[in-house]
Parts: structure tokens; C-alpha cells; sequence
């Protein structure tokens, strides 16, 4: 007599892990995303295109974009230059300040934006000297700047730090062997290394300054036409019950993310091809 075979399962193996993981992002993530798309075909592509013709919400993008550029240049230098002292130099109270530089990541951006209108504000430590002088950080497209810098300043680091520390240090000192000096060696040793760390710490602080908010509005007092972000944009559309107007910029934010996050996994991806060949 034939012995009985256990049946198998017609269902792929991780069927049911994969379905409960994807009926707790429906609701939490997935579904609130497509709602901004949703919402946006509903007043058809004409509704679309006219929202965004606004002055209003031409000048929230092109503001936003070129805070985001500025913030991603700026920080690419600083953050660089911070992760190779940290990374490279044994010195007192090191470790205490690779925590301070961590630090933006924890504290709330409201918090963020408070302080720098306690130091910068016209009432602040430094700013009270600068308003008689007509000098006023806050306010004003600087302030935005400043609070993006402040808010972004660790993704820089923490992209660029991890590749320095397996960077053998052989390499520089064969450098320096050879006559090299230490701009030499970090130009054509160091910093070709540095390619991936520098391009994902890029589009991660590129694209958290494009979505930056909490500190924002309250270093810019949201003001069209000169301080207004695109964030700030979509807040105030949304108090003043344009619905769609708020929706045309929300959509157009959510898709320069999905594109940025494409890019940088796409970078990764052959990143890691590369290190397996």
C-alpha cells in the first residue's frame, strides 16, 4: 500500500508573514500615500496644472528647491570635513562630540527652531546686537537656511563617517611617502572613496530639507512670496480650506521623493554589485 505523502501547501512559502506585513502598511503607510494621487486626479489634469500656475505655489517650489540645493551643498562640504576630523583624529572629549553633531536627529525640529530664535531672534543672545545694526537672520531666507543646515547636518555625516572608518589608512600613508601633502592625499586618495557616501548623504539631505517643516515655520513666519516653503505652502492652503491647491504641491513633493529614493536605492543596489564582483 502506497504510504501517504504529506500535501502541500499551494501557497509560496512566506505567503502569511508577507500578508499581515502589507495589511499593516496598507493603512499606515501605503494607502495615506495614495491618497494625495487620488485626491489630485480628482479635479482632472487641467484642475492639476492650474493649481500649481499659482504665483504663490510657483515661488513654495522654487524656494523650497533651492533651500534644498543650497543645504545639500553646504553640508556636503561641512559634513565631510566633520566625518574625516572624527573619523581621522584621536583628540579629548571625541566621543562627546560625535554625539553633539548627532544630536538633530533626536531633537524635535520645533525645538530646533526655537533655539535658533533664541540665539538669532531679535530678542535672542546674538540677535539683539544685530537688530540695530538692520541685521536680522530670522525671518528671513538665511533663517530658513540656518534651520535646514542645523536639521540635515547628520545625514551628511553619518553617510560619509562609516566609509572613512574602513578606509584603510595605508593608502594615505603611502600617499604622504611619496611626497604628497594631506590636501593632496584627501583629494585623490581619500575622496574618491568617498563617491557613494557623498551621493546617498546628498539626496538624504536634499531630500529631508525639501520636507522640512516644524523648524521652518517657525524660523520663517511663513511669509509668501519670501519665506514661504512648500511645506508651509501646503499648511497654509490647508487653513485656508484650498483643498486642491495643497494637494498640487503635496503631489509634486511626494514624487520628487519617490524619484530621490529610487535613485539613491538604485545607487545602492549597484554599489553592492560592485563590491561582490
Amino acid at each position: 500500500m502506497p504510504i501517504p505523502t504529506a500535501r502541500k501547501s499551494r501557497l509560496p512559502r512566506g505567503a502569511f508573514p508577507v500578508g499581515i506585513l502589507l495589511a499593516v502598511l496598507l493603512p499606515l503607510i501605503l494607502m495615506p500615500l495614495a491618497s494625495i494621487y487620488v485626491f489630485a486626479a480628482r479635479s482632472g489634469w487641467q484642475g492639476f496644472v492650474n493649481a500649481l500656475a499659482s504665483p504663490e505655489a510657483q515661488f513654495a517650489l522654487r524656494f523650497s528647491l533651492l533651500i534644498a540645493l543650497l543645504t545639500a551643498l553646504i553640508n556636503g562640504g561641512l559634513g565631510t570635513y566633520a566625518a574625516y576630523v572624527l573619523s581621522k583624529y584621536r583628540f579629548p572629549g571625541r566621543d562627546a562630540l560625535n554625539v553633539v553633531v548627532n544630536l538633530p536627529v533626536a531633537i524635535p525640529t520645533v525645538v530646533v527652531g526655537t533655539s535658533l530664535l533664541l540665539l538669532w531672534g531679535p530678542i535672542g543672545i546674538l540677535g539683539q546686537f544685530l537688530a540695530p545694526l538692520g541685521i536680522s537672520p530670522m525671518f528671513a531666507p538665511i533663517g530658513v537656511l540656518l534651520a535646514h543646515l542645523f536639521v540635515t547636518f547628520p545625514y551628511m555625516l553619518g553617510a560619509v563617517k562609516p566609509v572613512l572608518d574602513e578606509l584603510e589608512v595605508t593608502y594615505e600613508e603611502a600617499a604622504y611617502t611619496i611626497g604628497a601633502s594631506q590636501w593632496t592625499a584627501f583629494r585623490f586618495v581619500v575622496l574618491p572613496a568617498l563617491r557613494g557616501g557623498l551621493f546617498s548623504g546628498a539626496l538624504l539631505t536634499f531630500a529631508h530639507s525639501l520636507g522640512e517643516f516644524g523648524a521652518t515655520i517657525l524660523v520663517s513666519g511663513n511669509l509668501a512670496f519670501r519665506t514661504q516653503t512648500a511645506p508651509l505652502y501646503i499648511f497654509a492652503q490647508f487653513e485656508a480650506g484650498n483643498i486642491e491647491a495643497a494637494n498640487a504641491v503635496a503631489a509634486v513633493l511626494a514624487t520628487l521623493s519617490f524619484a530621490l529614493f529610487f535613485a539613491l536605492m538604485r545607487f545602492n543596489k549597484k554599489g553592492a554589485r560592485r563590491d561582490n564582483v
